[in-house]
C-alpha cells in the first residue's frame, strides 16, 4: 500500500510540473528534431521495426507525454529509456507528444491467422477493451493506440500488466483486465489488435 502511495505522489508531482509550467503551443518541428534520438529503437517515422519496441506513430499526444513523464519520474522503468528521458525538459515532452501524434499510424500486416484474430476479437469484447481504447482501438487522450501495434510488444505489455511489472498510467485498470487473461487469450488478443 505504501509503495502505491509513493508511486501516486511521485506521478502526481511529475504531472504537476508539466501542468504548472506556463502553457505554450507544442512545436511539431522541434519534436521531430528531438525525435531523432528515438529513431534507432522506435523506427523511422515512429514505426518500430525492432522486436518488443512499440511504434509511436499516431499515439495520442497526451499518452506520449504521460509515458515520458512516467519514465522521467522513474515510476515506469526501462533501462534504455531512463538515460534518454532524464535529458528531456517539459517543452521537449510536449513537442514529442505533438510530433508522434501527428504521424500516420502503422497499418497492421495482412492477417495470416483469421481464426486466431476471431478469438482475439472475442477476448477484446469480453474485456471491454473498446471502452477505453475506443471502438477502433486508436486510443484517445492518455489512452494508448493499440491498433496496428507490434504483436510481440502487445504480448509483452499484457504479460507485464498481468504480473504488475508495468506501472504508469492506467496500471490499475490494465492489471484488472490482464490478470485473468490466459496465455492463449493474450496471444489471440495481441494478434487481433496487431492486424487491425
Amino acid at each position: 500500500m505504501r509503495e502505491r502511495f509513493v508511486w501516486y505522489v511521485a506521478s502526481s508531482l511529475a504531472l504537476a510540473s508539466i501542468a504548472l509550467t506556463p502553457a505554450r503551443a507544442a512545436d511539431v518541428a522541434a519534436g521531430k528534431e528531438k525525435a531523432e534520438m528515438c529513431i534507432a529503437c522506435h523506427g523511422e517515422n515512429g514505426i518500430s521495426q525492432t522486436e518488443n519496441i512499440p511504434s509511436l506513430a499516431g499515439q495520442p499526444d497526451q499518452f506520449i507525454q504521460w509515458q515520458l513523464v512516467f519514465f522521467r519520474a522513474g515510476t515506469r522503468k526501462n533501462e534504455l529509456m531512463q538515460p534518454i528521458v532524464e535529458q528531456l525538459n517539459n517543452d521537449d515532452i510536449r513537442n514529442l507528444g505533438a510530433y508522434f501524434s501527428s504521424l500516420t499510424p502503422p497499418k497492421g500486416p495482412k492477417d495470416d491467422d483469421p481464426d486466431l484474430s476471431e478469438k482475439g476479437k472475442q477476448a477484446a469484447a469480453g474485456r471491454r477493451c473498446a471502452s477505453c481504447h475506443t471502438d477502433s482501438y486508436a486510443g484517445t487522450k492518455a489512452v494508448a493506440r493499440i491498433a496496428g501495434q507490434r504483436e510481440e510488444y502487445l504480448v509483452k505489455a499484457l504479460h507485464d500488466y498481468k504480473s504488475s511489472v508495468r506501472s504508469g498510467g492506467g496500471m490499475a485498470a490494465m492489471a484488472d483486465v490482464a490478470y485473468p487473461l490466459s496465455d492463449e487469450e493474450i496471444t489471440a488478443l495481441a494478434h487481433y489488435l496487431a492486424h487491425l
